[in-house]
């Protein structure tokens, strides 16, 4: 069954000044037999390595019991039983969010256990739907839950966050009392009236960046925010490497010249061949972004135009080790890497001619057959990014 939308989910997070590691964790996970996303924020006591183990703990657990259909009371009872007691508070203590989404159905449940609550949109104004609250028994008695459930629509978002959000600028002139929940939902509208489209990913951004200035750059708590916007999908075709058969060049040229979105194209044989197939002319740059790769060119109706495994090698790497303080450069394979976190679906088209360049055993091992590249980069946009991928190979 057809997705009604596309689910675009980003958290931005900051940690604590004085820390290297944050103590809040974002776990996301797609169940694609199911059409379910899976998306869970918690906030460790704390800061630094062990709150870090808390809330990795608690995300983990949330995340995994969640997938398996459990229901909310039996995964927040197994989530407090499970923590480890804090030897000076005598509690086991980290907070939650998780977000289960069908996206076949719209369907929507969140569950919260003493994160500030999450603000949903419904295009520019505010959506309350009917929460109910969950008590828990036994040795959680008193500890309660606030739960609900929705249909989504085309251009709703979600938007969740640890404390350090809310409580930035504690003690300053401004904000004596902190942000505060009222005005950071104020501030959150006021983003999205005057960029109604902008991303989940640049929404999560600014209220991170927000919450960091009222600290004076200098956050006393792990600040983390995650966005989820529910919207038209956003389309990304990447072509690489020449047809296995010469007569299927032509095939090829017809799947760039005919697609709807954006356009890259990794690997000058593979330029040449649309360039000649589609009479478009390849005009070179000599503008060189990275020392380690040749510069990028264009072509009429083409976004991007890189050399190939070289640049798709180096996007596997940025990809791995890509998170929230990732600073792209203007390089080839960075200019890939920001197409493909800006797209939704991404096609990638794979050429199966061998490159006898690529078997010299004079080059380094890095330089792996196509194939393999790009199958390691679709497995990372999947499972780390959470985008639709489909391989064509031809």
């Amino acid at each position: 069954m057809e997705s009604p939308f596309y689910v675009e989910i980003f958290c931005q997070q900051k940690e604590h000044e004085d820390e290297r590691i944050c103590g809040d964790v974002f776990v996301s996970k797609r169940i694609k037999e199911e059409g379910r996303i899976i998306a869970v924020l918690s906030d460790g006591m704390g800061h630094g390595v062990k709150a870090n183990m808390l809330a990795t703990l608690t995300a983990t657990l949330a995340a995994n019991f969640t997938r398996e259909h459990k229901d909310f009371k039996t995964i927040a009872e197994i989530i407090m039983n499970t923590l480890p007691v804090c030897s000076v508070r005598k509690i086991s203590y980290s907070t939650f969010t998780i977000v289960d989404i069908n996206q076949h159905t719209g369907e929507v449940n969140i569950l919260e256990y003493d994160n500030p609550e999450c603000l949903i949109l419904r295009g520019k104004e505010i959506f309350i739907p009917e929460w109910q609250h969950i008590e828990l028994e036994n040795s959680n008695r008193g500890k309660e839950l606030r739960s609900t459930s929705f249909l989504a629509q085309k251009e709703d978002r979600i938007v969740f966050w640890s404390d350090g959000v809310i409580q930035s600028g504690l003690g300053t002139p401004k904000y004596p009392f902190g942000w505060g929940i009222d005005e950071v939902k104020l501030f959150t509208r006021s983003i999205i009236e005057k960029n109604p489209f902008i991303s989940a990913r640049k929404l999560s951004q600014k209220i991170i960046n927000m919450a960091i200035m009222n600290d004076n750059y200098r956050p006393k708590d792990d600040t983390s925010c995650t966005a989820i916007y529910f919207r038209e999908p956003r389309k990304l075709l990447l072509c690489t490497g020449p047809p296995f058969e010469k007569e299927c060049d032509i095939e090829l040229a017809m799947i760039v010249h005919q697609f709807q979105g954006k356009k890259i194209i990794c690997g000058a044989t593979t330029a040449e061949i649309i360039s000649r197939e589609l009479g478009e002319p390849i005009i070179d740059s000599l503008e060189f972004e990275d020392p380690d790769l040749p510069p990028t060119s264009s072509m009429k109706n083409v976004d991007l135009i890189t050399e190939g495994i070289l640049t798709l090698g180096k996007v596997t790497n940025i990809l791995r080790y890509y998170d929230s303080n990732t600073t792209l450069g203007r390089g080839p394979a960075d200019q890939i890497v920001k197409m493909f976190l800006e797209s939704d679906e991404i096609h990638i088209v794979i050429g199966t001619c061998i490159n006898i360049a690529h078997q010299d055993p004079s080059l380094p091992v890095e330089l792996e057959i196509r194939r393999t590249v790009v199958k390691r980069i679709a497995k990372l946009l999947e499972e780390k990014f959470l985008k639709d991928v489909t391989l064509k190979y031809m």
